[in-house]
């Protein structure tokens, strides 16, 4: 759409600027934002249901300490748990990203260099895009802890 009216560009010229950045961002957000925003209500909505939600309200708390700290605290737990693969399907997707949009970057060079079989840089951007992983999981297991207290590391 935004294409068709002369909005942006699909392929750029040069990539300084906000205007070129806007459709790679959209695609590549937009996916997961939504499917993050509807996890996050779906388990609002099953957390507003609980007895200790309903027993903090009946005790009188303040509406804003029951969504914070009854509510919102327990509703991130799947939240949180969805946030490791869905770290992952966006480092593995800019690889994607790259190519489709022609943005200079790591994926657009591990494409290039499966072309030209260049085993070493296949073999070192692999391993970059492993760390990347293994870091956004590592960082979704030490969120996991502050958000779930029963689950803390000794």
């Amino acid at each position: 759409f935004a294409v068709g009216l002369g909005l942006v560009s699909v392929r750029q010229q040069s990539w300084m600027g906000l205007t070129p950045w806007i459709m790679p961002a959209a695609v590549f957000g937009f996916g997961t934002m939504a499917s993050i925003a509807r996890l996050t209500r779906t388990s609002i909505l099953d957390v507003m249901r609980q007895d200790y939600v309903r027993t903090a309200r009946a005790k009188g708390a303040i509406e804003r300490v029951v969504i914070w700290k009854h509510m919102l605290r327990n509703a991130l737990i799947p939240v949180v748990t969805i946030l490791g693969p869905a770290l992952a399907a966006l480092v593995t997707g800019s690889i994607v990203m790259e190519a489709v949009f022609g943005i200079p970057g790591v994926g657009t060079d591990f494409v290039r260099s499966i072309g030209n079989r260049d085993y070493s840089l296949i073999m070192g951007t692999t391993l970059f895009y492993s760390v990347l992983i293994v870091l956004a999981n590592l960082s979704v297991d030490v969120v996991y802890g502050v958000v779930d207290p029963r689950i803390r590391m000794d």
